[in-house]
């Protein structure tokens, strides 16, 4: 039987730079700068790393640079199934959140022009809080407009647990 090995995803978060928070449920404040996390392949990375964040030409918020405050929602980009752990990488970025916006519904009137003048108030970055029915998985995830308010801050991979995964159970 196949045994596939098992990755946990940590970081030691007791030493954030200064002026940067760390916050949980709540929506992020206008002008703070938050640790967020962004999770891709190891070859992205390194695209990143050279050129800088390119936002996504859309999502379920539109175009942008999508992150979360949760390591472990960002641990799971980019959702493949097929690709292993040891082939993911997870940036700890501090972000420039500027003026936000709670995206808290689906068909929210602003969910894809939030960064846009033409329909109302400019927002640098959209905020989805969790539990709110936008995202399956229950948790939070922001969307950044302009990449030049993302910095990144480390590189965390994930780290080979003790002893294999099982694999699949069969009954007999």
């Amino acid at each position: 039987m196949f045994q596939q090995q098992s990755y946990s995803w940590e970081e030691d978060d007791f030493q954030l730079p200064y002026g940067v928070k760390k916050i949980g449920r709540e929506q992020p404040n206008r002008g703070q700068t938050y640790v967020m996390y962004h999770g891709t392949t190891k070859t992205i990375a390194k695209a990143i790393q050279r050129e800088g964040f390119k936002p996504s030409a859309g999502g379920m918020l539109g175009r942008g640079v999508y992150l979360s405050r949760d390591l472990n929602k960002a641990s799971r980009y980019p959702i493949d199934p097929s690709l292993p752990d040891s082939e993911r990488v997870v940036f700890r970025v501090n972000v420039k959140v500027g003026n936000v916006i709670a995206i808290n519904y689906q068909g929210h009137p602003r969910q894809y022009n939030w960064h846009d003048s033409q329909y109302g108030e400019v927002f640098d970055t959209a905020w989805c809080p969790p539990d709110c029915g936008m995202t399956q998985s229950g948790m939070e995830e922001d969307c950044v407009w302009d990449p030049s308010r993302i910095r990144i801050d480390k590189c965390i991979t994930p780290t080979p647990m003790a002893g294999p995964k099982p694999g699949p159970l069969s009954y007999k």
